[in-house]
């Protein structure tokens, strides 16, 4: 393409500069004909393409192409292996090529601060050096097809609930050490874009924060690309625009754009400003399509996941690499890896097959298979009982029970499926508490009673409480195994492969055992970090607490030696030796551990990971290289980055509770202690340190490290309302009582097909989406003044209000009519096309 951007902003009228900041519709960016510039088209990811049919008359979650349902970030995540994350991410471009889409919105790297965040199968780990190196290396694998990425949600978009309104106050340790390195590292690959979240930050909005798009991900990080609002995440345009928020999605009507001309003419908004965003913009549109490659239909490739992943990865063991998906917790009798033709398979979860979470990231899969499939293309003989209804996991239905029960008494091998079903987890939504259903808890106690060599098999996207946990000998976590999910289990569990994933988070006895409980999820109008860097692992090890299963914890079918650790300046070699009798990988970690900090640390931080395949009786040797990095806090005294001469304990281990090798060493390449100022903490706030003595974080020390009060978390009240109030606060009155009553129905007309969690995630949404979503969530076609009109009634302005929604109204209707007539148009055409088809087949 032939287009100089230079020139471009020289002929771009103002008005056509504004439209740009803007989408044309839900997927894709304006074109401009009268230059010859194109559009771009993005669609949803991050595990696999969800491209919408636009022909659908659904007006929210259309059906999508069929694509390659990939396991998703928790399933990467835990296979810690860079050179396989990178092998999905370029997999995944494959698709976007065949399918003609340039970015696809992924990857999501926000810390897993609580289990029950409701979209934290999408997200990598609680961890921020593993989620970034993963991260990163999943953009690379994407990008060297000349296909994007959108690094998501920009940030501490940590919670479901009122996402869109909810405030994360949050210190500025916390913020830098937990919550921003994973999106640091990877912005080293240079995503072609960066989305930012719903949610604010002490206070400001993500899409309003300069701090944060600015100041930190373009001047500091260096990031090139463009920042795209998450779909309907817009506060203030152009507040948006000063802090470099550069496109807002999707398609606003044109009203932003119109509010961009008038700040320029009214001089609220300097043109230069605005010319930075839309040269931003010109360089990303521009580069996307000299970049593009154009597939002439669709399915054109048709890559399954085991030949797009697997078998591209010649240089080793094809088999191994299924194991990356699911991973072992338990096999205490040694009852894996199983043998025989028979087996008998109880839970719903294996034919209700939960191989991927719910929301915008839900794939139309190409060949999705299940357990029972798996085991039936091995030619294995199956009997199967459902035990339970995953529709309704709490209802104990005796005729589903009884049949299971009696099945597992067998000597054939019984393999049990329970976990999270659909309507348990998804975006939009977080859970209530750690808890499996009770049906399928009754149903494991059960099954065990009768058969203690019964191997559970777990499916959900986060941790669950386990009760039975110390009766049963044998668990494996499939986490959401990807649409070759049944494949992968009938390989692992009848040892033809060994499993070699580790936890990338840890899970707790009990949701209560986390100091987070106390605080997530919050609202109504902040959500308080109270814990600051005490995140996951980091929390467990300071509060000295026993926990179900560690970070980085996985066993395999094999057993390894570490030996020989010797450390170099900054770098760390030691070597690893498979002593078991079969082929198969670890996963080594290593931690850094401050032995006389100077302000509260965790116990011991991940800095380096390997994982080695090693064949029975090989040994290698792992070599890791620190840096300033792997030593450094953050020092809010100077707002940059501090690493400390002193004793550091350097820690190998196969989990972050099993370590195998440690070495003392005098770090003396840093700064001294004595001439650097550092916040007094222990002093301002002593609980830090003490965390094992404390349930809660007193106020006074939290205020310490936040340097600011803690703000209100009350309700607003009539009379007070803004654009930012939600539907839910608007019931205290009539016309948003009328609306939340309305809108199931509004929901299934517009959505027919709808499955019940589905309904769950938009009802969820309609309920806690802010007055100022509305224009974007409809593309424009509720005007303004509804709006307006609706502020002033619920302020108790009634008369002035309704007056004002009923001028709305009617602009309203000028626009739908529009897009009805445009709605026509297409079916006229999709009847076309299928006659000619129809008449072509005969």
């Amino acid at each position: 393409m032939s287009l100089d951007v230079k020139q471009l902003m020289k002929e771009l009228t103002l008005e056509e500069k504004a439209s740009l900041c803007s989408g044309h519709d839900f997927w894709t960016t304006k074109a401009i004909d009268r230059v010859n510039l194109p559009s771009v088209a993005v669609s949803d990811g991050p595990h696999g393409l969800r491209k919408e049919d636009d022909e659908d008359e659904n007006v929210g979650m259309k059906t999508s192409f069929p694509a390659t349902a990939f396991p998703p970030a928790v399933n990467l995540a835990s296979s810690w292996d860079e050179e396989i994350v990178h092998s999905v991410g370029d997999a995944l471009a494959k698709e976007c090529l065949d399918q003609d889409v340039q970015v696809i919105l992924g990857p999501g790297v926000n810390i897993k601060r609580s289990a029950l965040c409701g979209r934290n199968f999408e997200y990598m780990s609680e961890d921020p050096y593993l989620a970034g190196k993963l991260a990163r290396t999943y953009i690379e694998g994407v990008q060297k097809n000349d296909v994007g990425t959108s690094l998501k949600h920009f940030a501490v978009n940590n919670q479901e609930k009122l996402r869109m309104t909810i405030s994360a106050c949050i210190d500025e340790r916390a913020f830098r050490e937990i919550y921003l390195p994973a999106f640091e590292e990877a912005v080293k690959a240079q995503p072609w874009t960066v989305m930012c979240s719903y949610n604010r930050i002490n206070g400001v909005y993500s899409s309003d924060n300069k701090k944060l798009l600015t100041d930190i991900l373009r001047d500091e990080w260096g990031f090139k690309g463009i920042v795209v609002s998450d779909w309907n995440a817009l506060n203030d345009r152009i507040a948006g625009i000063k802090a470099g928020l550069d496109l807002e999605m999707p398609s606003c009507g044109g009203n932003t754009d119109r509010q961009i001309v008038k700040a320029v003419k009214d001089g609220t908004l300097d043109e230069k400003e605005l010319d930075v965003v839309v040269e931003r913009l010109l360089n990303f549109i521009v580069d996307s399509h000299n970049k593009r490659i154009t597939f002439s239909s669709l399915g054109t490739l048709s890559i399954p996941i085991l030949s797009a992943v697997l078998e591209r990865m010649s240089s080793r063991n094809v088999k191994f690499l299924l194991s990356f998906i699911i991973f072992l917790l338990k096999n205490d009798k040694k009852v894996l890896p199983l043998s025989g033709d028979k087996v008998v398979i109880i839970g719903d979860l294996a034919q209700n097959f939960r191989y991927q979470g719910s929301g915008s990231s839900r794939i139309n899969p190409k060949n999705l298979v299940n357990i029972i499939d798996g085991m039936k293309k091995a030619g294995k003989e199956v009997v199967f009982e459902r035990g339970y209804d995953a529709d309704h996991p709490d209802d104990i239905k005796e005729e589903l029970m009884s049949p299971a029960i009696k099945a597992a008494n067998t000597d054939c091998p019984v393999i049990l499926c329970v976990g999270l079903p659909d309507c348990y987890e998804a975006e939009g939504a977080d859970r209530n508490s750690m808890k499996l259903p009770v049906a399928i808890n009754k149903l494991v106690d059960e099954v065990i009673a009768v058969n203690k060599k019964t191997v559970v098999v777990l499916f959900g996207g986060s941790p669950v409480e386990m009760p039975w946990v110390d009766n049963v000998d044998t668990l494996l976590n499939a986490y959401l195994p990807g649409e070759a999910g049944g494949e992968a289990l009938e390989r692992i569990l009848f040892g033809k492969i060994s499993p070699s994933g580790k936890l990338a988070e840890t899970y707790p006895i009990k949701y209560e055992d986390n100091i987070v409980s106390k605080y997530f999820p919050m609202g109504p109008r902040i959500v308080t970090h109270k814990e600051s860097i005490f995140v996951g692992y980091r929390y467990y090890d300071a509060a000295k607490k026993d926990v179900l299963f560690p970070f980085g914890y996985g066993l395999s079918y094999t057993q390894f030696e570490y030996s020989d650790l010797k450390i170099d300046g900054l770098k760390v070699s030691y070597k690893v030796k498979n002593i078991g009798d079969m082929d198969g990988a670890e996963i080594s970690q290593l931690y850094v551990k401050d032995l006389n900090p100077m302000v509260f640390k965790a116990e011991k931080e991940l800095k380096g990971f390997k994982k080695t395949f090693l064949k029975v009786g090989e040994e290698k040797t792992v070599e890791l290289e620190l840096n300033r990095r792997s030593f450094a806090f953050f020092n809010t005294k100077i707002n940059d980055w501090t690493a400390l001469n002193g004793e550091y304990e350097i820690l190998i281990g196969a989990s972050s509770r099993d370590i195998r090798l440690s070495q003392v060493v005098n770090v003396d390449m840093f700064e001294n202690k004595e001439d650097v100022e550092i916040e007094v903490y222990k002093i301002i706030a002593p609980s830090y340190y003490h965390m094992d003595e404390i349930d809660t974080i007193p106020d006074e020390d939290f205020k310490a490290i936040l340097k600011a009060d803690i703000p209100l978390n009350v309700s607003p009240k009539r009379g007070e309302f803004d654009k930012n109030v939600t539907m839910g606060d608007m019931a205290q009155c009539l016309i948003g009582k009328i609306i939340l009553k309305l809108a199931p129905s509004i929901i299934k007309s517009q959505v027919p097909n709808a499955d019940f969690t589905t309904l769950m995630i938009l009802e969820t949404g309609m309920r806690e989406m802010p007055l100022r979503g509305l224009n974007g969530v409809t593309s424009g076609l509720m005007d303004d003044m509804i709006v307006d009109g609706m502020l002033l009634w619920a302020n108790k302005h009634r008369l002035k209000g309704l007056f004002t929604i009923i001028g709305g109204a009617f602009k309203s209707l000028a626009k739908i009519s529009k897009v009805n007539k445009r709605r026509e148009e297409l079916k006229k055409k999709k009847a076309l096309r299928k006659a000619k088809k129809q008449a072509e087949s005969k």
